[in-house]
């Protein structure tokens, strides 16, 4: 059997349509070998490659409420400290080791000092690894580890393909920012999320040919990306639109079964 490389973007509360795409492929019987991610795509990666069910990992994220700030009290200059979540991570990966999982993972992390992608995949450093990568700037302080002062891994790559070229015989890229035009009213923070994902449309294009199966639900800007109160129907948006694509998954399961 050939291997199954799975790429997660980044996009905050979007990222919960990750699971559902997952559900879905699961129920394809498409088994993934090997995951990168940027950002929500990082977090939920995580979990994934932990062996975590989509449903578990969704109802992790709700009573974690992950893209939701409320919950944070610490405060460091202004801006929110990440201890909050590495508590969170630690609780649920102990070991706290990118080795310790049953599927390998890699996690895009930014460099913002030396202004460049830097990604994680193995050592014991799993909890920050996922943090840095889901860092927003401007909302949070950056992240030190091993020598680095990382942010949100989206950044630079929001859609982190690379680290699978060569690793596994097929890619299957899940992006969940696609951008709706029929929009009635555009506030200020709708406006500077599609400038941010506009300006990354391009590299996704180019990104979208590396993969033997691109998977981007419609539509996704009209759920906000701390909106963790849709969490279920982003999910739910995520699995139905995968179930749709049964005739573009069985051809890839077709190439995976050939000798």
């Amino acid at each position: 059997m050939k291997t199954v490389g799975l790429v997660l973007s980044g996009g905050g509360a979007r990222g919960f349509a990750h699971l559902g795409v997952v559900k879905a492929l699961n129920e394809f019987g498409i088994k993934t070998d090997i995951i990168s991610g940027a950002s929500a795509g990082a977090m939920m990666g995580a979990f994934i490659a932990a062996g975590r069910t989509p449903e578990e990992i969704l109802e992790i994220a709700k009573k974690a409420s992950f893209f939701n700030l409320s919950h944070l009290l610490f405060r460091k200059a202004g801006l929110f400290d990440m201890k909050a979540f590495e508590e969170i991570y630690l609780e649920h990966f102990p070991h706290n080791s990118f080795d310790k999982l049953p599927i390998p993972l890699n996690i895009a992390t930014t460099d913002i000092v030396n202004c460049k992608s830097v990604y994680f995949s193995k050592g014991g450093n799993l909890a920050k690894a996922i943090m840095a990568s889901s860092s927003i700037p401007m909302l949070f302080e950056p992240v030190e580890l091993d020598g680095y002062m990382l942010l949100d891994g989206g950044i630079l790559n929001n859609f982190p393909v690379e680290p699978l070229i060569g690793k596994c015989d097929k890619i299957i890229g899940v992006h969940v920012n696609s951008i709706s035009t029929q929009v009635e009213h555009l506030h200020m923070k709708d406006m500077l999320d599609r400038s941010f994902h506009l300006s990354l449309s391009s590299s996704v294009k180019v990104k979208e040919t590396l993969c033997d199966l691109f998977i981007e639900p419609p539509s996704m800007s009209r759920f906000g990306v701390l909106d963790i109160e849709t969490a279920d129907e982003i999910f739910e948006w995520g699995y139905r639109y995968t179930r749709g694509l049964q005739t573009q998954i069985d051809e890839l399961k077709k190439q995976l079964n050939e000798h």
